[in-house]
């Protein structure tokens, strides 16, 4: 049992850019966040591949909370 899960280790982060003459890669991390619309919010499990997404489309989105 090397790889245990800990329930409460969420981000929830808020689309607050347009992608709109954005480059394609700053879109298709924006849907691999589950944003596509300006003021959507998901809650997403917070591991090192989510934070990466978030801290390259960082301009375009806002992290809430932190659980």
């Amino acid at each position: 049992m090397a790889d245990k899960k800990t329930a409460g280790n969420t981000i929830t982060v808020e689309q607050i850019g347009s992608p709109l003459r954005r480059p394609d890669a700053q879109r298709q991390t924006l849907v691999g966040l589950g944003l596509n619309k300006m003021n959507r919010r998901r809650t997403l499990e917070d591991t090192p591949a989510v934070r990466g997404m978030i801290a390259k489309v960082h301009h375009l989105v806002r992290v809430i909370e932190e659980a």
